[in-house]
């Protein structure tokens, strides 16, 4: 049967197809939806983990215990996954176990563009890398197959259009997986350095046979057409290149680690010229030329992603830029009407504080008018920086003040407080706990008390933790993030002490809980000053009228979260009735 799939649901359906047993993740764009579809198959065990490290950890587990395995995560996901990954090269696996790592090339929703290929190099593991859904779902299926039969997990790399764009797919039944006994064997399994040392003589040898098997004709496809131009490229980048120079001979690279060198320079000798094609860094570029092979040079940028347009002004020798589409209107990105971190920022704001941010949707509060956060580098980073400040730049006027969300709290902000209680530091944390993983689309989290499938699981007791990481319960507050006055209040008093302290917000984002909505509000024109104090919230329901010089309310967009009521001096606005 076919059927138009994007390419993380077919990565899900080759899971399905291929037996899988186990699936553990942490969401990411442009990963998330994989491990949600992959929800919907009941044959499969499916749950969010905490972070990509404890998700793949999950995933090595259940291949040990006789399971095939999959863990998917977005490119820096990866980083935190690569401890285990790393090792798991060394011992191998059981089952077999695949990671789909989701590269984000222009950065649509990530802090860096970083080009995972090189984790498969780092690592010594095979990387499969697709060009559209058929493929997403082919080199899984195998790449399952192959890790059982080279005793190796096995990447695979998409990438943001990859992942989001739909192709024709054809679907077959599940076939259950191979039946592998949990394996017990200590000198595969524990890596002390005795053990380590004779592994490590493995995967060189396991590094020659994947060689092989590039060097073969099951992947790594050469097509022979115009003698004159040969271009080496992968995934999405061969179909722009297709679509560009239909005539060009190719050699398309299945799998991207280890590279065919000895077929690439017979395909080099078969042209007149060779080029290489590819997004972010010169990853093959680099790889061919130091095995004497020549390339033309290109001028390609190593930031963005490529595009048709892109690939064809490379050909033509003419610079690119990556640019957005001028002609659709700027739509800076916003916080949501009714989205329980604005009045928290609006106080920061107010107050001046110096804030170390984090990664999730909260970190639109950096944009005007609410301008709150002043530094975001990586998932539960910013307790860690506000202790870190806190220590090093002592003649700050305001102790730093960090901002995280629930979810990235549990994922790796935890480490971070109790490092900074144990080292007796006084930086001040609020988590935003709006009962969701709100960025990446509304995933259930440890906080939530649900679990993937929506069933009930143990809620954390966000007091009760903080508690036994050692802050003094006098130092823990939880506070209505509506409440202006309150949260004010509770910033001046929680950052005067020169101890730990923490603050949790406690009201849920309003796609998770819609249940919090109420009538909309409105603004009555006579009584409205002009002095634009609700403006100052960045609601995008409180609108401005220059010609009028009054605010006005969208009711349309208006959830009726009452915290316009709690700036606004002079009784301007007021709610419709239910």
């Amino acid at each position: 049967m076919k059927k138009v799939l994007s390419g993380n649901e077919a990565f899900a359906r080759a899971a399905y197809e291929a037996g899988v047993g186990v699936v553990s993740s942490y969401p990411g764009t442009p990963s998330t939806e994989i491990t949600e579809h992959v929800s919907e198959y009941t044959e499969i065990y499916t749950e969010w983990a905490t972070n990509e490290k404890v998700a793949t950890e999950v995933a090595i587990g259940a291949s040990l215990g006789g399971k095939r395995s999959m863990t998917c995560m977005k490119h820096v996901g990866l980083n935190v996954a690569s401890d285990p990954i790393m090792t798991l090269s060394y011992t191998g696996v059981n089952a077999g176990m695949v990671v789909i790592v989701a590269d984000d090339p222009n950065m649509y929703s990530s802090q860096n563009e970083q080009d995972s290929r090189h984790y498969a190099r780092f690592g010594k593991i095979p990387m499969f890398e697709p060009c559209d859904s058929s493929e997403a779902k082919q080199f899984t299926k195998d790449a399952f197959a192959l890790s059982e039969e080279f005793c190796t997990p096995f990447y695979i790399r998409s990438c943001t259009r990859v992942s989001h764009t739909q192709t024709v797919v054809d679907l077959v039944d599940r076939v259950e997986g191979p039946a592998f006994a949990p394996e017990n064997n200590i000198p595969k399994w524990v890596m002390i350095p005795v053990n380590a040392r004779r592994r490590h003589k493995l995967v060189e040898h396991r590094t020659e046979l994947l060689t092989e098997l590039a060097e073969g004709d099951k992947y790594n496809k050469v097509t022979m057409r115009d003698k004159s131009v040969g271009v080496v490229c992968a995934g999405v980048a061969y179909n722009y290149v297709r679509e560009v120079n239909p005539e060009a001979s190719t050699l398309k690279l299945d799998m991207v680690w280890p590279l065919p060198i000895e077929k690439i320079r017979k395909f080099s000798e078969s042209v007149d010229k060779l080029y290489v094609i590819e997004e972010l860094d010169p990853f093959f570029e680099t790889e061919i030329k130091a095995a004497g092979i020549k390339v033309e040079k290109l001028e390609r940028s190593l930031c963005g992603e490529l595009s048709v347009d892109a690939v064809r002004a490379l050909f033509n020798g003419e610079e690119y830029e990556v640019e957005s589409d001028n002609s659709l209107p700027f739509r800076p990105p916003n916080m949501c009407p009714g989205c329980s971190h604005r009045g928290m920022f609006y106080a920061i704001n107010r107050l001046k504080l110096f804030v170390t941010g984090d990664i999730g949707c909260y970190t639109l509060g950096l944009l005007p008018p609410l301008q709150a956060i002043n530094t975001t580098v990586c998932m539960g980073a910013s307790i860690g920086m506000g202790h870190g400040l806190d220590k090093a730049a002592e003649g700050m006027s305001e102790k730093a003040v960090a901002v995280i969300g629930d979810s990235t709290f549990l994922h790796t902000g935890i480490n971070s407080l109790i490092n900074t209680v144990y080292n007796k530091g006084n930086s001040t944390v609020i988590i935003l706990d709006n009962g969701i993983t709100g960025m990446t689309g509304h995933q259930p989290n440890a906080g939530t008390g649900c679990d993937i499938h929506g069933g009930n699981t143990p809620k954390i007791d966000y007091v009760n933790l903080i508690k036994s990481i050692g802050v003094k319960p006098d130092n823990i507050r939880v506070v209505d993030p509506f409440d202006v006055t309150a949260c004010m209040e509770t910033l001046k008093e929680e950052t005067a002490k020169k101890e730990p302290s923490v603050i949790i917000t406690n009201k849920p984002c309003i796609f998770a809980d819609r249940t919090v909505i109420d009538a909309p509000y409105f603004i009555k024109e006579d009584k409205c000053s002009g002095c634009k104090i609700c403006t100052r919230l960045g609601c995008p329901a409180i609108l401005w009228d220059g010609e009028k010089r009054v605010a006005f309310i969208d009711e349309t967009l208006c959830t009726g979260c009452h915290l316009c009521i709690k700036v606004c001096k002079f009784g301007a606005i007021e709610q419709r009735s239910k």
